[in-house]
Parts: C-alpha cells; structure tokens; sequence
C-alpha cells in the first residue's frame, strides 16, 4: 500500500475517503450538517462541507466529528 507522501495527498486521501463514506451511508451534505450539529458543529453549512472536501483541508476534529456524525467505529489507514 502507497501512503501519502505530501500533506495536500494526506488532505485529498481523508476528504476522498469521507465522501465515500458519506455515499455508502446514503448521507447527503445536507444531513451532515444536521448530524454534525449534534457533535458540536453549529456553524457548518453545505458550502463549507463542500469547500473543506473540495480542498482536502479540514482540521483533525472535523474529521473525528464526521466519522461520528456517520456512525463509523473506525479508520484504517488501509481504507484511505
């Protein structure tokens, strides 16, 4: 397996594995803003979804907060 080796690939690799995680759950960027709302995540809007998986930047508790927000138990690296 070929880990990232740039920051921006690690960026790419977690937005990409988000939204395939997001298509496989049926889960729309409208309802994550609903969900991330319970994870303390009140400002987040579809735009601002969009534009964080869009440029692959995205602070590590977003991506925690998502992963919630889907009900996932887990990463594996090996999954990215």
């Amino acid at each position: 397996m070929a880990y990232a080796k740039t920051e921006e690939e690690w960026g790419q690799k977690a937005a990409a594995h988000l939204k395939a995680e997001m298509k496989k759950a049926g889960v729309t960027y409208a309802e994550l803003v609903k969900r991330l709302k319970k994870h303390g995540f009140k400002d987040e809007t579809e735009a601002s979804i969009t534009m964080k998986l869009k440029r692959g930047a995205f602070a590590a508790g977003f991506l925690l907060a998502c992963l919630a927000a889907l009900e996932l138990e887990g990463v594996r690296l090996e999954d990215i």
